[in-house]
C-alpha cells in the first residue's frame, strides 16, 4: 500500500487520490504571485502543528525573518516551531546577497551548491525533518553559467532530496507566457509537478491550479481554481472545476 502524506493544502489532496506519496519530490512552478511560498510555509506549517512532521525551508531568495513576518499574516508563528526544534530555515539568501546571517542553519563561506546540500542534509538529521521545501531553485542560477551546469545542480539537489527520505517541493519561477520550467530539466526530475497559474479573465485576475503530472498516483488532469485568504490561507476548491 502506497504511504501517503497529507499535503496541509485545503481541498488539494481530494485531487491528489489522498496526498502526496511518501518521500516524493514535487515540483511547484508558477509566475510571480500565483502563491508559491505561501503554498510552500502551508505546507510545512501544517506538516508540524497538524501531522507532527518537522519540516525545513530553504531559502535562495527571501530573508528568513522576511518569510517569519509574512507568515504571522496567516497565524503561522514559525520562530515557536523553531525554539520547540520542529522547524528550521536554512538560509542561503545572506551568501548569495554577500550579507552576514545570525541565523543557525545557513552558508557562512560563500554560496556553493555542494555546501548548501551539506547544510540541508545536517539540518533534515539535527531535526529529524520529514518535509522539505527548497525556495526557488531558479536562484542557483546565480552560480553558474550555462544551463548543463544549473542542471546539474538542479538534480544534485533532487538526489539529496530523495535520499535523506523527506517529502519535498521545490518551486520554480515560470516568466508569464512560458509554459513550464526554466530550465526544461526540472519537471523530469520531480516525481511530481503542480502548476499555478494567475490569469485575467472577463477583467478579473484569477488563481488556478493543475496537478500536471504525480508519479505512482492517480490524480485529477482537471484545472481547479484556488484562493489566498489571511484567515484560511491557501484553499483549493475541487467542487470549481475550470
Amino acid at each position: 500500500m502506497v504511504e501517503r502524506v497529507k499535503s496541509g493544502i485545503s481541498g488539494l489532496d481530494e485531487i491528489l487520490d489522498g496526498g502526496f506519496i511518501s518521500g516524493s519530490n514535487v515540483l511547484l512552478a508558477g509566475s510571480a504571485g500565483t502563491g508559491k511560498t505561501i503554498f510552500c510555509m502551508q505546507f510545512l506549517y501544517n506538516g508540524v502543528v497538524t501531522y507532527d512532521e518537522p519540516g525545513i525551508f530553504v531559502t535562495l531568495e527571501e530573508m528568513p525573518n522576511e518569510l517569519r513576518r509574512e507568515s504571522l499574516l496567516f497565524g503561522w508563528d514559525f520562530k515557536k516551531l523553531e525554539d520547540d526544534k520542529k522547524f528550521a530555515i536554512v538560509d542561503a539568501a545572506s551568501s548569495k546577497a554577500g550579507l552576514p546571517t545570525g541565523e543557525r542553519f545557513a552558508l557562512r563561506r560563500g554560496f556553493d551548491v555542494n555546501i548548501l546540500a551539506q547544510e540541508i542534509y545536517r539540518t533534515a538529521k539535527e531535526i529529524d525533518a520529514k518535509r522539505i521545501v527548497i525556495d526557488s531553485i531558479a536562484g542557483l542560477g546565480i552560480q553558474f553559467e550555462g544551463t548543463a551546469n544549473i542542471r546539474t545542480a538542479i538534480f544534485r539537489l533532487s538526489a539529496l532530496l530523495r535520499e535523506i527520505k523527506c517529502t519535498s517541493i521545490m518551486t520554480s519561477e515560470v516568466a508569464v507566457g512560458e509554459v513550464f520550467t526554466r530550465y526544461g530539466v526540472e519537471e523530469f526530475i520531480a516525481q511530481g509537478v503542480v502548476l499555478l497559474f494567475l490569469e485575467e479573465i472577463s477583467g478579473e485576475l484569477r488563481r488556478s491550479l493543475i496537478v500536471r503530472k504525480m508519479r505512482g498516483t492517480r490524480h485529477s488532469l482537471r484545472r481547479y481554481p484556488f484562493e489566498i485568504s489571511n484567515e484560511k490561507g491557501f484553499i483549493v476548491m475541487p467542487g470549481g472545476e475550470i
